[in-house]
C-alpha cells in the first residue's frame, strides 16, 4: 500500500455513508466496545455524538474515503500523562499495513498536540492477533497480560496491555 494514499481528518457528517459500510460490519466491531451501526440515521447520529466532538478521533482515509478509525482518548487531571489508543478499519483493508501507517501518523501527531502526554497505552483482547501486530510494528511494547480486565459485549475478557512511550522510537519500514 502506497501510504501517500493514507491520511488522518476529524470526521464529518458527510462521511456516514462510508462509516456505516465498514462500521455496519460485525467483523470490523468484534473488538469494539460500540456495537455495530445498522443504519444511516445511527451512522450520522454516531458521528454527530461521538465521533465528531471527541478529543481526538481521526478517520482513516484512504484518497479522503473513510475507511476506518483511530481514536486517541487522553486521560485527565494527574492521569493526563496517559491517552488510550483504539482503532478499527473496514475488513477489505485488513492485513494491507493500513492501519500501521496510520498508527504511526497518529503517534507522531499527538504527541506533539498533548504536551503533558507521556504515555500511550493499548489494549488488547487476546484472541485478537491482528490488533497486537498493528502494535508491535509500529513499536509498542507488550506489557503483560490483564486477566478477566475488559467487558466487550456482554463479556469480562482477559487483555493484553501494550505501551508506546514519548521516549520510544517507532518500528522503521522494511523494504
Amino acid at each position: 500500500m502506497d501510504s501517500s494514499r493514507i491520511s488522518l481528518r476529524r470526521f464529518k457528517l458527510s462521511d456516514a455513508d462510508d462509516f456505516l459500510k465498514w462500521a455496519s460490519d460485525d467483523r470490523v466491531t468484534r473488538y469494539l466496545r460500540w456495537n455495530t451501526i445498522t443504519s444511516k440515521e445511527e451512522a450520522v447520529t454516531y458521528l454527530e455524538k461521538v465521533a465528531i466532538p471527541h478529543p481526538w478521533r481521526r478517520s482513516i482515509c484512504l484518497e479522503d474515503r473513510s475507511i476506518g478509525y483511530i481514536s486517541i482518548r487522553p486521560e485527565s487531571g494527574d492521569e493526563r500523562c496517559r491517552a488510550h489508543v483504539s482503532y478499527a478499519v473496514g475488513t477489505e483493508y485488513w492485513g494491507q499495513g493500513i492501519v500501521t501507517v496510520a498508527l504511526k501518523m497518529a503517534v507522531s501527531m499527538v504527541f506533539n498536540e498533548f504536551p503533558d502526554l507521556v504515555r500511550l497505552e493499548g489494549l488488547v483482547e487476546v484472541e485478537n492477533k491482528g490488533s497486537q501486530r498493528v502494535l508491535e510494528k509500529v513499536g509498542f511494547l507488550k506489557e503483560g497480560l490483564l486477566r478477566k480486565y475488559g467487558f466487550c459485549k456482554g463479556e469480562i475478557r482477559d487483555m493484553f496491555i501494550y505501551s508506546f512511550l514519548v521516549s520510544d522510537n517507532m518500528v522503521p519500514e522494511k523494504n
